[in-house]
């Protein structure tokens, strides 16, 4: 292209390098590729052009000639022209619009004719298989053809999947040839997107979520979720041998117990679960952060006191709101504002804050949350949980046994 600027100054002309761009950001937004699916052109496209303004031809003669010469040398386009008469060489004419003819001109100005010819055959394979599914290469072209190396295989698991409605296995028992649990695992956005349009949809569970929930969405087996606890009173044990018995059990059988402890304490650090000091009817859970699907069978939780002990930053309190909305009788533990002053000396910074509201707190962590959301005591303050010194910990049970 080339790069002459007219001597008055530079002029903010369309080069040819900017009406490839405009194409660029057609096939950027799937638009090219999309027409393949829907038969519908779109074109000719006009493209955006912007020449030399009349009082700018008279005195900038030969760049207006170079640039001309640039643009009508433009592959695949189509130039519409203007006259204009010049004082000294007379009547002459420049590019006045551009166009695009045809989704093959606009493929071949981007060197892109090899990538729609692997489409179109993703295409066509769709719509022998699985006719319901086209609307999604048109929707997510770009997507598709990152895929096309996979394709078949996505449509075989598809093509199972419509005859295996809800099958109760787990992902590792799926036998498709080619097709691995991890190779499912990997591609489970996809297939979800891909599932949701192709199976009935009274083979879908639509209250599941997320992928985390992409085997109860569609009726396969998950790995039970586990529940680890310490019982703090040894009188008090569920199992044989008594004892501050560290038990990890899954989420069913856990539901299952009957209820054995009047205060239920929840931490997220390892070290606190282990360490927390022994108390009459009372147990610890090591708790899992974001996520509390596993404790909400256990509804015997609900005649219990429940304490929660997280960091003291915005996540922790997230946390805290969002069991909350599982169990709404949950108290904070040791999530306030003199054990936040205690321990200036071991305050740390929170990477990324939480910064939506949080409905459930109550008035003082409210404010708590606040101030640390908005940085007034010190910005990204965090005090982690297993900093709070011990004897702090015994002195807040106490008081709570009081």
């Amino acid at each position: 292209m080339n790069s002459t600027k007219p001597a008055g100054g530079t002029m903010n002309w369309t080069r040819p390098a900017d009406l490839r761009a405009q194409v660029q950001k057609l096939w950027d937004r799937g638009e090219l590729l999309a027409q393949l699916v829907n038969a519908d052109s779109g074109f000719p496209k006009r493209l955006i052009l912007k020449g030399p303004a009349s009082s700018e031809i008279a005195d900038n003669y030969e760049a207006v000639r170079l640039w001309a010469k640039d643009i009508m040398d433009t592959p695949h386009c189509r130039i519409g022209m203007r006259s204009f008469v010049h004082r000294v060489v007379g009547s002459n004419s420049i590019p006045s619009e551009v166009w695009i003819d045809s989704l093959d001109d606009a493929l071949a100005m981007l060197g892109k004719r090899s990538e729609a010819a692997r489409f179109s055959a993703l295409i066509d394979m769709t719509r022998q298989r699985q006719p319901l599914l086209p609307g999604w290469l048109a929707k997510r072209p770009l997507k598709a053809l990152e895929l096309s190396g996979h394709w078949s295989l996505l449509l075989d698991i598809v093509d199972w999947m419509q005859a295996h409605p809800r099958p109760d296995i787990y992902l590792r028992q799926v036998d498709i040839p080619g097709v691995h649990s991890k190779f499912i695992e990997a591609y489970r956005a996809v297939l979800t997107e891909l599932f949701d349009i192709s199976l009935p949809q009274d083979h879908i569970a639509p209250e599941a979520g997320g992928a985390g929930q992409f085997a109860v969405r569609y009726g396969f087996r998950d790995k039970p979720a586990r529940i680890r606890f310490r019982v703090l009173d040894p009188s008090k044990s569920p199992l044989l041998g008594g004892g501050m018995q560290d038990i990890t059990l899954d989420s069913h059988s856990f539901a299952k117990l009957p209820a054995f402890a009047s205060r239920v304490f929840i931490t997220e650090n390892e070290t606190n679960f282990l360490a927390f000091p022994a108390l009459a009817d009372s147990l610890v859970i090591f708790g899992s952060g974001y996520g509390w699907d596993s404790l909400s069978p256990a509804r015997w939780l609900s005649d219990c006191l429940i304490y929660y002990w997280g960091d003291i930053d915005t996540h922790g309190f997230a946390i805290l709101n969002q069991l909350r909305s599982r169990f709404g009788h949950v108290e904070s533990f040791m999530m306030d504002r003199d054990t936040l002053m205690v321990h200036e000396s071991l305050w740390g910074n929170e990477k990324d804050q939480a910064l939506k509201d949080l409905p459930l707190l109550t008035t003082d962590e409210q404010g708590l949350f606040d101030d640390l959301r908005d940085n007034r005591i010190r910005k990204n303050l965090r005090l982690e949980q297993e900093f709070v010194g011990f004897g702090w910990l015994e002195s807040a049970l106490a008081k709570l046994v009081e």
